[in-house]
């Protein structure tokens, strides 16, 4: 995905890494990039914006409880196929319609 305007770093980039952002789990001159970036590139500042929106949620939804640890690769892994755009394994519809 890209918002088709030259930056810096790729929007693919940034889209790629923005958990490590938002978790800040990235050098600072990382982090001095991807904010610079948001600056620049609406599509990206708005999609960063609905993650943290989505972590800010889930953190005060189940932010007290310990996850277990393969639990949390599956919704990790159903997350991924969600932004591809990807079906899950056995269903014929995106994920983005089902319930």
């Amino acid at each position: 995905m890209s918002c088709g305007d030259p930056h810096e770093m790729e929007c693919s980039e940034i889209l790629e890494h923005l958990y490590e952002f938002l978790d800040r789990e990235m050098p600072d001159s990382d982090c001095t990039k991807f904010e610079t970036h948001f600056e620049e590139c609406s599509f990206c500042l708005e999609k960063y914006g609905v993650e943290q929106a989505m972590k800010k949620l889930v953190k005060r939804c189940c932010g007290h409880d310990d996850v277990p640890t393969d639990l949390r690769a599956k919704v990790m892994g159903r997350i991924e196929l969600m932004r591809s755009g990807q079906t899950l394994p056995g269903k014929d519809l995106p994920l983005a319609s089902q319930e």
